[in-house]
């Protein structure tokens, strides 16, 4: 494995799936139906919007939510794809470097994600990693100076592409 700094993209990639993760513990638990004791889930319930609640040891500098950009997310070194939707997304203003996550679907092929990914990372001066998928799974690394990564993970499923992106940047990039 290829090490960059003191990060190297596979720990990246786990880190970006431990977000979504993360983001699939802040979604709404189906409830009970009166009556039948079986668990059942409405669809207005699934697509909430939900911020996660802080716990006393959470650090008021992370925040995360389901089915929205959270406040203070860098938006522009991390942009929804046109036509995407939020599933979640989380940042941490106060880690060093700066932590940001997304999670989005958009009806679009794989190649269209990454495309756009490389083309609007490339332009803040991310260099591309060799290297498109882990396993069966498309994954692009990126990588600016010594210590700021960015990891894509794209899967794709009848026609709908879900995608996390994930980056380690500094404070002043994280804007």
């Amino acid at each position: 494995m290829t090490v960059f700094g003191n990060l190297k993209p596979a720990g990246l990639a786990a880190l970006a799936a431990g977000a979504a993760l993360a983001m699939a513990a802040c979604s709404p638990t189906p409830s009970a139906t009166s009556g039948s004791g079986s668990s059942a889930s409405t669809p207005a319930a699934t697509q909430a919007t939900m911020t996660a609640s802080a716990s006393p040891s959470a650090s008021p500098n992370i925040s995360a939510t389901v089915g929205a950009v959270v406040e203070g997310f860098p938006q522009q070194l991390l942009p929804l794809m046109p036509g995407g939707t939020v599933v979640s997304s989380s940042f941490d203003k106060a880690s060093a470097p700066a932590t940001a996550a997304l999670v989005a679907t958009v009806a679009a092929p794989t190649s269209a994600v990454i495309d756009f990914y490389t083309k609007t990372l490339e332009s803040q001066g991310f260099k591309a990693v060799p290297g498109d998928a882990v396993g069966a799974v498309a994954s692009k690394d990126f990588v600016r100076g010594d210590n700021e990564t960015v990891n894509l993970s794209v899967v794709e499923a009848a026609g709908v592409a879900t995608y996390t992106i994930g980056a380690n940047v500094a404070a002043e990039s994280a804007k």
